[in-house]
């Protein structure tokens, strides 16, 4: 496992959609997905490109629950989620 992957471990969701259960023990790197990021079956983007996302987001972002949820809304979110992602990894010094 990455660095990166390994420090999502205990860190609060960034991604925080309405559904967001706010526990740091389900929080995961969520990758963005999508051809455009060489995102394809059985192969993730690179962990630059993952938010900190509890197990409710991350249900949303991949679209197996919420879907109710806007899409867009939940990229815009999401992506969000890995702009502040990035921003916690320098201040942390991984990258």
């Amino acid at each position: 496992m990455s660095k990166i992957r390994e420090s999502a471990r205990g860190e609060h969701c960034t991604v925080r959609l309405p559904c967001c259960n706010g526990n740091t023990e389900t929080t995961v790197l969520a990758h963005i997905n999508g051809i455009r990021f060489k995102h394809g079956t059985g192969k993730k983007v690179n962990d630059l490109l993952g938010a900190y996302c509890c197990f409710n987001c991350h249900q949303a972002v991949d679209r197996r629950d919420y879907l109710d949820y806007d899409k867009d809304f939940v990229k815009l979110a999401h992506y969000e989620g890995v702009m502040e992602t990035i921003m916690k990894l320098s201040e942390k010094g991984i990258i």
